[in-house]
């Protein structure tokens, strides 16, 4: 298959377990190196000074965050939250069908569904919006069940153990 018309999936990477958001930016460097043209939007991260924000923008790929900046409560989300989800939603619809780009991650945007932030309807509805050569990443635990079979492939990061368990702190440069 020729570079112009290889075939994109749709890839999930969901589960308990940490480095969801790594292995989408794992995938995000690997395009780039072969001069693909990826995106990451970032759903639910806010102003927070997450390292790899700064990383892809050192590398000029294309990047923009929503969200607060402090963690959502699924069970009372605020206004503002949910305008930041619509908003990243509404950047991931005009991403898709401008067709500029390769490989589109759209981090946490399964939480940002569990949570009520965005209608599971309008996501699985973006799905639908891939065009056949564009790769797609979803991140975040909860991934629903209609995602799931959209998907070509899907990962399930599971946690056995983990750091936090045992009261060491968020490290910079490690988990943001």
């Amino acid at each position: 298959m020729s570079e112009n018309n290889r075939a994109g999936i749709i890839q999930v990477f969901t589960g308990d377990g940490k480095g969801k958001t790594t292995a989408a930016l794992g995938q995000v460097i690997r395009a780039a190196g072969h001069g693909l043209r990826p995106y990451v939007i970032f759903f639910m991260k806010g102003d927070y000074p997450y390292g790899e924000f700064n990383a892809l923008r050192h590398y000029n790929i294309d990047v923009s965050v929503f969200g607060i900046p402090c963690l959502a409560d699924p069970s009372h989300p605020k206004p503002e939250e949910i305008e930041q989800a619509r908003l990243a939603l509404q950047e991931a619809r005009q991403a898709i069908d401008s067709r500029r780009y390769d490989l589109i991650v759209l981090d946490e945007i399964n939480v940002a569904a569990a949570f009520g932030l965005i209608e599971l309807d309008d996501l699985v509805d973006l799905l639908n919006r891939k065009p056949p050569e564009m790769d797609l990443i979803l991140t975040g635990r909860y991934a629903a069940p209609p995602v799931l079979a959209k998907a070509d492939l899907v990962t399930e990061m599971r946690c056995v153990k983990h750091p936090f368990d045992r009261g060491l702190l968020a490290r910079k440069g490690i988990e943001y």
